[in-house]
């Protein structure tokens, strides 16, 4: 990978780590429900990417549920976790993602699911375990309930993509903000008040969040991140993800304030290392290592 593209690569990570805290701060500091936050973001990707709904993908009733699952069903959760959770915590329990998409594509896809995906799986549900836990025990907190759900079914929409051929970035952005603006559009308007308050309150700063969300974390990071997954291979481009809960708990420290003591370290380290093993094979991470020892550079 050339210095730049691991530019470009650290930039997306960067990119989806900053929002969280930017979400985190509208969600819980400017009041903004969660699901009018989620409408707002999804209409202005719709808004921007309409033209790519043209070319219809089939089945299109798959195309919808993914785009239910990786839309709505995976961000809309989220800002809801983000209401009572950090944004360090919410970072490292979305690790769980991964090992469900391996758990899911055996049983849906018939991948394999070998000794290492499995070791790997337990390290990272062991990981995610220790966020979660306090003193008095496992705390379930309805965030990081959140959280979990947001994992399972945002995996269980990534095993539907896998069977859907042909789908370019944009056109894909373009179903998912479709499919998503619609009941987020209603769950808002049915259960949710106080959205006319906020915005009159905060036109700018909302606003502001609202196209970052929606331009830069939507359009710019992840049609970035789909163009260096087509020009490397998968095994240099996935680990770098990793680097997103990192930067995530770096500004959770700074602008959020949130607490990572050593039982949230050990846990995230744990979680993220299953990711790695789940992912890839020793002489893979072997590679990966010697790309990082010599300066990115290939």
């Amino acid at each position: 990978m050339s210095p730049r593209d691991f530019g470009l690569m650290t930039l997306v990570c960067l990119i989806w780590a900053a929002n969280s805290i930017i979400s985190k701060l509208v969600i819980a500091n400017l009041s903004a429900p969660p699901m009018f936050y989620a409408a707002l973001r999804f209409a202005v990707v719709l808004a921007v990417v309409w033209p790519w709904l043209r070319n219809v993908p089939r089945p299109l009733w798959r195309m919808i549920l993914v785009g239910l699952c990786m839309g709505c069903g995976t961000f809309a959760l989220v800002f809801f976790a983000l209401e009572t959770a950090s944004p360090s915590a919410v970072a490292i329990v979305s690790q769980l993602g991964v090992p469900v998409t391996a758990v899911l594509s055996w049983f849906l896809l018939g991948e394999r699911l070998d000794a290492r995906r499995i070791a790997g799986t337990a390290m990272t549900l062991a990981g995610v375990v220790l966020v979660m836990w306090n003193p008095d025990g496992l705390h379930m907190s309805a965030g990081l309930l959140f959280v979990v759900a947001s994992a399972v079914i945002g995996s269980f929409g990534a095993v539907l993509m896998k069977q859907i051929e042909g789908v370019k970035p944009l056109q894909f952005q373009a179903w998912v903000g479709l499919t998503s603006v619609i009941p987020t559009l209603a769950y808002t308007l049915s259960f949710e008040t106080g959205q006319a308050a906020v915005t009159l309150a905060n036109p700018w700063a909302l606003g502001a969040a609202v196209l970052f969300s929606g331009l830069v974390v939507s359009v710019l990071a992840h049609t970035l991140y789909y163009t260096l997954i087509q020009r490397y291979e998968a095994t240099l481009v996935s680990p770098l993800t990793l680097m997103t809960p990192i930067f995530t708990i770096a500004l959770g420290v700074i602008f959020t304030g949130d607490v990572v003591d050593l039982r949230m370290a050990l846990g995230a380290a744990l979680a993220m290392a299953g990711v790695l093993v789940i992912a890839f094979r020793f002489n893979q991470l072997a590679r990966l290592v010697l790309f990082f020892g010599r300066g990115q550079g290939a």
